[in-house]
This record gives structure tokens, sequence and C-alpha cells, in this order.
């Protein structure tokens, strides 16, 4: 069971919640101020976007959060969710997303909140594939003729908003689409143009899988910041020069 945590309850009319939802969105400054460091990446120059986009983002709670970086830093749940904070801040700050949705615990909620997301919380956490089904539901609600869905993996502190509007825009001719992470294995991102995002695969083996569904795979640089999802300590040291503030802050 879930509830959309801001402006309304999830049993709110819909026009109510997405004229609530769209207007603090459009009232936002385009340019968030996301401070890197080390060497910037090159920004990606991309068209006027064609279409508005609804972005999802699963979030694990505190408890279960990347299991495989313990050894590797002394704040576990304090690096995940700082991973998080930097995937919906590059997120929101991309052109043509329109609303993003964090879907996470009541715990986790109030820091994307902050943020500006629209934040869905789960009241019974029950894995990824549930709370990517949990935040498409919602944004459906949400959605309008001539908005695209689509999924972004959590966990890309190093994720420009320029790289995602890219994807994005390349995401607008064709009805399905995805990026593969950097290893080739898993997925990054799936988006349909549509809107109607269906058969979602995350975890592993999962690009076969969504390529199997029918998703058209996107070309996008091995070592863009939309491709280098974070799961090991080593993976978090070769992106640690690139990462976003609330990594960067957490790191140190």
């Amino acid at each position: 069971m879930t509830e959309s945590h801001f402006p309304t309850s999830r049993q709110s009319a819909r026009s109510e919640i997405e004229r609530a939802a769209v207007e603090q969105f459009e009232s936002r400054p385009r340019d968030t101020g996301i401070r890197r460091t080390g060497k910037p990446v090159r920004e990606t120059h991309v068209a006027e976007p064609t279409r508005e986009w609804i972005v999802v983002i699963p979030v694990k709670g505190t408890g279960e959060a990347k299991s495989r970086l313990g050894d590797g830093h002394p704040d576990r749940a304090a690096l995940a969710q700082a991973l998080a904070l930097d995937t919906v801040a590059a997120a929101l700050a991309a052109a043509s997303v329109v609303l993003v949705l964090v879907v996470t615990t009541a715990e986790a909620a109030p820091a994307f909140d902050d943020l500006g997301a629209f934040v869905v919380i789960e009241e019974q956490p029950s894995g990824l594939a549930a709370a990517i089904a949990d935040g498409l539901d919602v944004a459906t609600d949400l959605g309008a003729p001539g908005r695209g869905v689509a999924v972004l993996l959590g966990d890309l502190p190093a994720l420009q908003p320029a790289e995602l509007a890219a994807a994005l825009a390349a995401a607008t001719a064709h009805e399905l689409s995805m990026v593969p992470d950097a290893d080739g294995t898993g997925t990054a991102l799936i988006a349909a143009a549509d809107g109607a995002v269906h058969a979602t695969a995350f975890g592993a083996g999962s690009r076969a899988a969504h390529a199997a569904a029918g998703y058209v795979e996107l070309a996008v640089d091995a070592d863009s910041g939309l491709r280098r999802d974070v799961d090991t300590p080593q993976q978090l040291a070769d992106l640690a020069p690139r990462v976003g503030r609330f990594t960067a802050e957490v790191l140190g």
C-alpha cells in the first residue's frame, strides 16, 4: 500500500494532485545549481525536447540500502541516500522532465520532499519491482496525452541533467527504449514515449530481459553518468571525482 506524500493523498481527485504537482515543478528554477567535485563532465547539448517526461525513481529505505557497499563505508545508509539524492537532483534539473516521482519509505521521504520531488511512500516495502509498480501507478494517474514515462534507478551519483535530457530526447523516437548500465548486463533507464511502461525487469540480466520485451537500446556512451551505477566500493572509488554534492559530502 502506498500514499502520495505531497501535497495530498492518493485518494484525492486526480485533477487536484496533478495541478499541485505540475504547479510546483513549473515554478521551480530550471538551474538548481548542482555542484560537482573534481573535473566537470562535459555537458551534452540536445535539441529542444519534443515531449514532457515523468521520471519514476525507486529508492530503498535505509534498512535495506546498498548492502554490497557495507565494507567500503562506515555509514552505508547515509551513503545510499546520498547516491539517490544526487540522482534525483539531476533528474529534477533535466530539460523536459516535468515531474520526478520518488518511491521510498516514510523514513527516507523528507529528504526527497525537500528537494522538490513528488514522494510516494511505501508503507510496507516489498522490493524493487513493487516500488516501480507503485510509482508507475501514480505516474499513470498524473500522466496526460503526449507525456512520456521513464524509470530511472537511484544509484547514479555522477548523473548530469544534460545526460538524462539527451537520453529522453532520443527516447521520443521509440515506443519503448532503454539504457544499459556500464557493466552491460543491467539496466539504468527504461522509457515509454507514450507513457505506457510495461514488462519491467530490473535486476540481474535485465538488459537482455528488457530487449526481449521490446525495449530499443539507446546509444549512450559507457562512461556517461547515466550508465555508471554504484553497487561496490570500487565502483564508488572510480566515480569519486565526478559525484554530486550529496555523495561528496558523505565521502568527505
